[in-house]
């Protein structure tokens, strides 16, 4: 894991990158250049409470194939590890939060995103609901999961500000949480990429992201973080 760098100002963040990114070859450097700037913020997964992780790893890869960076996920009763085999590596590229340190980890975990300026969008049939099709985008917005078993808490419903669902017309009416994933956002990205709107990251959050990426390419970065800062906060 990166070390913590919250305190650094944007300046001394790029000066460690571009030291980190010396240790990484050129074919994965134009890698970095090429994926981060398709890479949007502007819609986030939150998944609460996932009891079978292999969906929820389907589900870490199907953000990074569509370019989404962060997941944030709700342990209330289920503790989620990645499953690497479904994952298949996906993990080491997004930001992933956890939520479950507090008495209501749901709440803090939408309030949170709403202090942040994200409207929580429930995966969820209602009266009230649009499909991927005509949601609207104006806005970031959070795409909010839950269990297949029982779907999202009330409480989670009831801290949702609009509903989405996939028009359905079988008999079942039920999709697996990754197969919906990835429906969802393959029409939201697209609709999202071609409307204008300011979805990409800004400056910083590339820098962030790429200093994640790098640290997670080299062995023993830690270790070079380390004495990276040790002589450059020295000087300053």
């Amino acid at each position: 894991m990166i070390a913590d760098i919250g305190n650094i100002d944007l300046i001394l963040k790029r000066k460690m990158l571009d030291h980190l990114l010396c240790f990484v070859s050129d074919e994965r450097k134009a890698r970095f250049n090429e994926i981060i700037s398709l890479r949007t913020r502007y819609i986030t997964i939150i998944l609460e409470d996932i009891y079978q992780p292999h969906n929820a790893s389907a589900v870490l890869r199907t953000c990074d194939c569509f370019g989404l960076q962060d997941v944030h996920i709700i342990e209330n009763n289920n503790k989620y590890e990645v499953n690497p085999d479904v994952a298949l590596g996906s993990a080491k590229w997004l930001t992933l939060f956890k939520y479950n340190t507090t008495a209501s980890n749901t709440s803090s975990c939408i309030l949170s995103l709403k202090e942040k300026g994200y409207r929580i969008v429930a995966t969820s049939p209602h009266k009230d609901d649009f499909s991927p099709d005509d949601l609207p985008l104006d806005g970031r917005f959070a795409l909010l999961f839950g269990t297949e078993l029982n779907g999202l808490s009330e409480e989670a419903l009831g801290l949702a500000d609009q509903f989405i669902k996939i028009p359905m017309f079988g008999f079942t009416e039920s999709l697996n949480i990754s197969v919906s994933a990835a429906i969802f956002l393959h029409s939201l990205t697209n609709r999202l990429r071609n409307s204008g709107l300011g979805w990409a990251l800004d400056e910083q959050e590339k820098t962030e992201v790429l200093l994640q990426w790098a640290s997670g390419s080299i062995r023993k970065s830690d270790m070079i973080i380390r004495d990276f800062l040790k002589k450059n906060t020295k000087q300053a």
